[in-house]
């Protein structure tokens, strides 16, 4: 059985990011700073690789950012259109932004604003 793991772009898409803002994260976060990035579980030729059930690690790792950035800036409209949904369906905006990262993990071939009409859609029904 293959075993699948997020990599640099599969993390940035469950945190609607982009994969640069992780790269620059790993960067400037390395094990031993006083806020290091969430080591990956596995490296093939040079490439990190996070196991899909650390999402909620990495995504509670962004939300502890010092300063300005940790808000993780203005979300895209996308986004806020779902959180406006999901908070109108009773979640509170951890609870959506962590159903939308595990949708992105079960769903990976929907880009984020698909993934968000989709779920839009179905709050609707």
């Amino acid at each position: 059985m293959t075993e699948r793991y997020l990599g640099v772009v599969g993390v940035a898409e469950a945190l609607g990011v982009t994969r640069h803002a992780v790269h620059k994260w790993r960067t400037r976060y390395p094990d031993g700073s006083d806020h290091p990035f969430p080591e990956p579980d596995v490296e093939v030729d040079g490439a990190p690789g996070w196991r899909a059930d650390r999402l909620d690690e990495i995504a509670r790792w962004r939300a502890g950012l010092p300063g300005r950035g940790a808000g993780g800036g203005r979300p895209t409209a996308a986004r806020q259109e779902y959180f406006k949904a999901a908070m109108a369906r009773g979640l509170d905006r951890d609870e959506a932004a962590r159903a939308l990262a595990a949708f992105a993990v079960e769903f990976p071939e929907m880009n984020e604003p698909e993934l968000c009409a989709w779920l839009i859609e179905k709050f609707r029904r």
